[in-house]
């Protein structure tokens, strides 16, 4: 796929089937013009239309006016009916009155601005009877300033004219320090009248049009700021006429709306336990007091003011200055007139005065790499996976077949966008008989180097293959196809990004202030304040997102080990112990207790599963359940057992004359193998960085290595746990995975000569998850010790393993596997008492094997041996694996 250029305006998404949370009706934003009221949108008012190419997210302010974008206009005459007609949109009309719950700690002067977008009829002074609003004021030309030149520069006039905002406040508003904009903006009684007040920069003239029909020009202040004093006893509800370039066009106030974030949304974030995190904070699209727009809200605490700057402002946050909703930390504004598709950056000021450009943490969509602003959206998708969400809790994962295919979208087939994954994907995917697929980090990331785990918008997914309605497309399609979605999911660390999470607010915010747990040895990033409450709310908040908004079935969750232990990968003193001087950290336990405790409770069926290296105790036991070591279970589902990986790995890697020598390491992992509830993962991290593939960790020649990879397949099938291959393995790839350029399909295409010795192995994986799926021995009893029995697991002069599983009703599958390149002809093994029929050989010849079959039936004898009174004795193909199930009939 060719990414859209930075500088593409996605096209609006069509409305969302359902509301977001109360207080707010929802609506979406997908015309240029605000239907109710007639008013034009923020963004065309500004002079970016629909069709206009966004700026580039550079952060820095247009250094002259931007041409406005000319509008239809229509005829519009004052309230005397002998004013100059004026080019201006449609009339306004009042907005219907709607009580909007307060923001606690709200300025006062904040709650008298803010009553006129309600409608209400706040007293102003007395003005002498019959006056006509603005009959003074109306035809006064503009005030010399900012307006029309472009000066940054206040005109002293202008500036220090009656009535205009003057001293501290001013300061602060165009500095883009003020906590309370709307104190100061919007309208408000004083002395003589009602004050109306708009900071316009770059506007030639501003006028306020009442829903009456009547107009008053504002004088200019200098610096972008008009007022007027209307001689009116009650604040009406207005629009803004502006003119900058072009013709004059009529929109809405943002100064004029109430807080759109609820007292209750409040107190969930200062408390860390609002679970839908993304409804509240970020960019919303919605119906606020009758009037279509974006909600902006973003945590900065530290800021001494946060200001919206966008593609429609061209960057430049002067004009949009954000109000502080209290000590939630907490900055939001309504912007009226923006929708989907609009590019946006949070212009904050540090603590210390100085800015930066911070892209939004809580976006739900991002422009493509390199570039790096936020973008509005919302979703117009229809899922069609109901049957698969109301029956995939019917079933324990840990009581259920569970094979998984890892994949790199990007690189699976790479060019291919959601959409057409969606048409290739699953049907592959299924073709094989996975269960599951599991997805390396799809949230979004700057550098495509890091495969996904240096995440910068962690809700939002990666957009070089699409938006995020295309990539719920392609889980539908998963799901559709009966196919478990499984994410990797990346809460240990974050890039450093002076765009990003770090310092976001020009304070350690994210992450701890103490930079001895602020960095991340091992990838130069920073790690997580898990014992900030807001912090801990923005991470379980979002697992709980994707599995309650793209529908997701499993997290990996990468790295636990760097999470849980304050030194790890720390010397001596480079590390700060807990309050009890030990190593654990606490904090981190916590946060993956309460996150696992959340998902389980609120996403029936979802399974969440750790990438954890230690022995850590309780990994995948309840949070409620404390172990020896005095901890509870950190709540996970699965496990990945990195023990077994790295050892069968390793036995496999030496030469079959020298593997008796390491025998012990093929079986000791049945010395734990029921401490967790494990997953056996021959993942992308295996076969990379000079590692090898997994074909190609196998020594000998091109027959004992295919040979060897088929027979350690059916070991791990068969091995008590559940099963994760990545992409290429299927085939024995040869070659190191590459993110650039995937799985070597080449491979399989009928037109290369060898293609059948890799066909021969994808066959087998197809045959063996086949098999498993209908052999509940396999799945059934994976966490249950009684599940499993040695036949003979010391047989390390033949390099043989012989074990029995078994299901629920202990019917029993005889596995074994041959790792010497030799045939043993009339192999003797203890047995229960049985007629035995083989399902599955890996050394077929459908498979590339050499072909030594087995017989139907293998009938046992009243021979003891391995301390069984039966046994039986069979071929045993050279490098093998062989299944045998007993015979009912």
């Amino acid at each position: 796929m060719t990414p859209n250029p930075p500088s593409a305006r996605p096209t609006p998404n069509p409305p969302p089937p359902g509301p977001p949370v109360p207080p707010e009706e929802t609506a979406p934003v997908t015309d240029e013009r605000t239907p109710a009221t007639g008013a034009i949108s923020e963004a065309a008012a500004r002079g970016l239309g629909a069709t206009t190419p966004h700026p580039p997210a550079s952060g820095t302010a247009p250094a002259t006016p931007p041409p406005a974008e000319s509008t239809p206009s229509a005829r519009w005459s004052g309230s005397d009916g002998n004013s100059p007609s004026r080019p201006v949109t449609a009339r306004a009309q009042e907005p219907a009155e709607r009580a909007v719950p307060r923001a606690p700690e709200k300025p006062a002067s904040e709650r008298k601005g803010a009553a006129a977008a309600e409608g209400t009829t706040q007293e102003a002074p007395e003005v002498p009877p019959g006056e006509a609003l603005g009959a003074e004021l109306r035809d006064q030309p503009p005030a010399k300033g900012r307006s029309g030149d472009g000066s940054n520069r206040p005109s002293g006039a202008a500036s220090e004219r009656e009535g205009a905002l003057a001293g501290a406040d001013r300061g602060r508003l165009l500095a883009g320090e003020h906590h309370d904009p709307h104190g100061v903006l919007g309208a408000h009684p004083e002395k003589g009248g009602v004050r109306v007040r708009a900071l316009r920069p770059y506007a030639r003239r501003v006028a306020v049009v009442t829903a009456d029909g009547n107009r008053v020009d504002l004088p200019s202040e200098g610096d972008g700021l008009f007022s007027a004093l209307l001689p009116l006893k009650a604040i009406p509800a207005y629009r803004l006429a502006v003119v900058y370039d072009g013709d004059e066009v009529l929109t809405e106030d943002p100064y004029r709306f109430l807080p759109s974030l609820g007292e209750l949304d409040l107190h969930l974030i200062r408390e860390g336990r609002h679970e839908q995190l993304w409804k509240a904070l970020g960019s919303q699209p919605m119906t606020h007091a009758g009037v279509k727009g974006t909600r902006f809200a973003v945590w900065a605490p530290n800021a001494r003011g946060v200001r919206l700057a966008a593609d429609f402002t061209f960057w430049d946050g002067t004009s949009l200055p954000m109000r502080s909703l209290g000590s939630s930390g907490v900055w939001e504004l309504f912007v009226p007139g923006v929708g989907a598709g609009t590019a946006y950056k949070y212009d904050i000021t540090h603590p210390d005065g100085s800015h930066s450009m911070k892209a939004d943490p809580m976006a739900r969509a991002t422009e493509v790499p390199p570039a790096t602003a936020s973008v509005v959206t919302e979703s117009a998708f229809e899922w069609g996976d109901a049957d698969w969400m109301a029956r995939r809790a019917d079933t324990p994962v840990h009581r259920a077949p569970f094979s998984v295919y890892e994949v790199h979208l990007p690189s699976w087939r790479p060019g291919l966008t959601y959409r057409e994954l969606a048409e290739q994907l699953p049907a592959y995917v299924k073709d094989l008989g996975f269960t599951h697929v599991e997805l390396m980090p799809i949230a979004g990331h700057p550098f495509s180097g890091s495969w996904g785990y240096q995440v910068t918008s962690y809700y939002a997914p990666m957009p070089r293959l699409g938006s995020p309605d295309d990539f719920r497309y392609l889980v539908d399609a998963l799901h559709r196809a009966g196919i478990g979605v499984i994410m990797d999911w990346v809460p240990a660390h974050f890039p450093k990004d002076d765009w990003a999470l770090a310092r976001f607010d020009g304070e350690p915010l994210y992450e701890p202030a103490d930079p001895r747990r602020a960095e991340h040895p091992d990838w130069g990033t920073l790690e997580f304040d898990f014992g900030r409450t807001e912090v801990r709310n923005f991470l379980v908040a979002n697992a709980v997102y994707w599995c309650e908004d793209f529908h997701i079935d499993g997290l990996r969750v990468d790295a636990v080990a760097s999470m849980l232990y304050l030194d790890y990968s720390r010397e001596g003193g480079d590390w700060l112990p807990n309050v009890h001087g030990g190593r654990e950290n606490l904090d981190a336990v916590a946060f993956l207790q309460e996150m696992n405790a959340t998902v389980y409770r609120r996403c029936p069926g979802v399974i969440t599963i750790a990438e954890e290296s230690t022995a850590w105790d309780g990994v995948t036991r309840a949070t409620h359940h404390v172990g020896h070591t005095g901890f509870g279970g950190l709540g996970f589902g699965l496990k990945w057992n990195m023990g077994w990986m790295h050892d069968s790995l390793g036995y496999i890697g030496h030469e079959p004359v020298h593997r008796k020598y390491h025998h012990n390491e093929m079986t000791f992992s049945m010395v734990y193998a029921y401490s967790e509830n494990y997953v056996l993962p021959i993942s992308h991290d295996e076969v990379v960085h000079g590692k090898g593939a997994l074909v190609a960790k196998v020594p000998g020649d091109w027959w004992q290595q295919r040979a060897t990879h088929r027979a350690y397949l059916g070991f791990m099938w068969s091995h008590p746990g559940k099963q994760l291959l990545f992409m290429g393995q299927e085939f024995a790839q040869g070659a190191e995975w590459s993110y650039e350029s995937g799985p070597d399909w080449w491979l399989v295409d009928p037109k290369y000569s060898a293609a059948g010795d890799h066909r021969g192995v994808r066959d087998l994986v197809r045959e063996l998850n086949t098999v498993y799926a209908a052999t509940p021995a396999l799945w059934q009893r994976d966490t249950d010790p009684g599940g499993f029995e040695w036949i003979d697991g010391g047989a390390a002069e033949d390099n043989v393993f012989a074990y029995l599983r078994y299901d629920a009703a202990g019917e029993p599958l005889l596995c074994v596997c041959n790792f010497s390149p030799v045939v043993r002809d009339g192999y003797r093994l203890g047995s229960p008492a049985a007629v035995w029929t083989p399902v599955l050989n890996t050394d077929e010849l459908r498979f590339g094997g050499s072909g030594v079959t087995l017989p139907d039936q293998i009938k046992t004898e009243a021979s003891p041996w391995h301390g069984r009174p039966h046994s039986l004795t069979m071929t045993l193909p050279p490098l093998s694996a062989v299944w045998l199930r007993r015979d009912r009939g």
